[in-house]
């Protein structure tokens, strides 16, 4: 039996560029202004989605992001916190600091929430465990952000690349997984169970919630 867990409103990500009437979802770093920025911005653009979320429920109608104009000024804001290096965003510490740093210049105490995939296979966790860590956000109405150092053999997933998860489909014994995230302004259903399996470097995974929430 294939259980489902879902943020509750994955349309507040959903806006039409009317240049081109084409649909996308949340941010994408290719719309950054500058070379470095289209090559490392995946950190800042998962955290303007995170953070997007986390308070869209909290803004006027005219203040939410109903275009790609808006979402690359919150994207622009986000990468003076969560700022690449030469390597990018390449540690979880390098997005959950800068996150709830960014969080209290708008009045919003955060508390984060850390599962991390070491390169070490001894040391990681089980899928199940993974399971369990995406499906008590996704239950607390929150998206996953997801670090990938290396896509092993899942093909349609990017490597050295930060996404953001925002639905988890898997088996009820928990033996199959799969993750749907947000990538560069669409939507992509990865193999999580398959990358949890093949990846050589690990990466990691944090989620976010409000401190008065809690």
């Amino acid at each position: 039996m294939l259980v489902s867990k879902s943020i509750a409103h994955p349309d507040v990500f959903k806006h039409i560029n009317p240049n081109d009437n084409q649909v996308s979802y949340g941010s994408c770093q290719r719309w950054y202004p500058t070379t470095f920025q289209r090559l490392a911005g995946c950190g800042p653009c998962a955290a303007s989605n995170i953070f997007y979320y986390l308070t869209y429920d909290q803004r006027s109608t005219a203040d939410r992001l109903q275009s790609q104009k808006d979402w690359i000024a919150l994207m622009k804001e986000l990468w003076h916190y969560v700022t690449p290096s030469f390597r990018g965003v390449h540690k979880l510490s390098m997005f959950y600091k800068p996150m709830l740093a960014f969080a209290q210049t708008k009045g919003i105490e955060l508390e984060y929430h850390l599962c991390e995939m070491p390169e070490a296979v001894y040391r990681r966790p089980t899928l199940v465990k993974v399971i369990d860590f995406l499906a008590e956000a996704l239950d607390c109405n929150v998206p996953i952000a997801f670090l990938n150092w290396h896509n092993g053999e899942v093909k349609n997933l990017s490597r050295w690349h930060w996404v953001t998860i925002i639905q988890l489909d898997y088996e009820e014994d928990k033996s199959k997984a799969s993750a749907t995230i947000l990538d560069e302004g669409i939507l992509k259903k990865v193999d999580l169970a398959l990358w949890i399996k093949t990846t050589t470097l690990g990466g990691g995974f944090v989620y976010f919630i409000k401190s008065s929430e809690d």
